[in-house]
């Protein structure tokens, strides 16, 4: 993207995406707006050496690395961002292609039984980890220990795709 109006279609096409993106994980209209600006003054200055595969994938990380950035600075607990980040991923993006999501059917195979269960009862049946603990007589730190031990063994097993993040998405069509 070396010329100005590939940069304002970019800029046109996903400003206010990643303004929503940006506000849902930290709350704060002004911050959210700063972080953006911000992520496209960076894309402008550095256009020349970045290469872009998948604008979606670097604009939004770029943004989740942004608010992080802001928030380590105020230091901040970065795992309630990350939730939100979650959240925002399986809610918003669009499920990948078909290879990605055959392959997230195998990797929810290999999870152990106990661990798919309660990944499958929160996100299939939609129900909340204090249901889920108490169907399941788990405590509630458990069902959430169970639950970030799923996310982070499918993650790992979809790392070398272009973008792992867009697990939660799949996962929230393949479930939905």
């Amino acid at each position: 993207m070396e010329d100005r109006k590939d940069f304002e279609k970019v800029y046109t096409e996903y400003w206010e995406k990643l303004n929503v993106f940006s506000f849902k994980m930290t709350q704060d209209e002004q911050l959210a707006q700063n972080v953006v600006q911000d992520v496209f003054i960076d894309l402008w200055e550095r256009r020349k050496e970045v290469e872009i595969v998948a604008m979606d994938h670097y604009l939004f990380r770029a943004v989740k690395n942004q608010i992080f950035k802001n928030y380590r600075m105020n230091r901040m607990d970065k795992t309630v961002l990350e939730d939100k980040f979650e959240n925002y991923l399986i809610e918003n993006l669009p499920p990948a292609d078909s290879e990605l999501a055959d392959q997230l059917y195998l990797l929810l195979d290999r999870l152990p039984e106990k661990r798919k269960e309660i990944f499958l009862m929160h996100k299939l049946q939609e129900m909340s980890i204090e249901q889920i603990a108490t169907e399941l007589s788990l405590s509630k730190q458990t069902v959430k220990n169970q639950l970030s031990l799923a996310l982070k063994q499918l993650r790992s097993g979809v790392k070398d795709h272009a973008w792992a993040g867009v697990l939660s998405s799949v996962l929230a069509h393949l479930l939905s």
